[in-house]
């Protein structure tokens, strides 16, 4: 059983998102569910996440702008990026960004968790 983290979800695909904090929340961790990255910065407020699982491409402000802004802001919240694209050069920017890992759609649900508990970690 894993330690107890609570994990913020972030993307604009509903059903993966539900499914994912479903996931999580099977295998013992805490996680919430955001539609976009203005929602989660909006709502985060006092919260604080062990993790941040967030989608790049999102409408409005992508999770990469999201990395940036949230750095700029002192956190350092660690952050899990995920995509469904092979843009080039996509795995250089994420990790420029400080993003701990980056997975592509579909992924293990293994693989998220290994990324998460090395994000944790580290």
């Amino acid at each position: 059983m894993a330690r107890y983290l609570e994990i913020a979800v972030i993307d604009d695909d509903e059903s993966f998102r539900v499914a994912l904090v479903e996931s999580l929340s099977s295998l013992g961790y805490g996680s919430s569910g955001y539609a976009s990255a203005e929602d989660y910065v909006r709502v985060i407020g006092g919260n604080s996440f062990s993790c941040v699982v967030s989608d790049i491409h999102m409408p409005g402000m992508s999770g990469l702008d999201l990395m940036k802004h949230l750095a700029a802001q002192g956190s350092t919240t660690p952050f899990v990026l995920i995509t469904a694209r092979s843009d080039a050069n996509l795995e250089a920017k994420a990790e420029a960004a400080g993003a701990v890992c980056l997975l592509r759609k579909p992924f293990e649900i293994g693989d998220l968790i290994g990324c998460i508990e090395g994000a944790v970690k580290g």
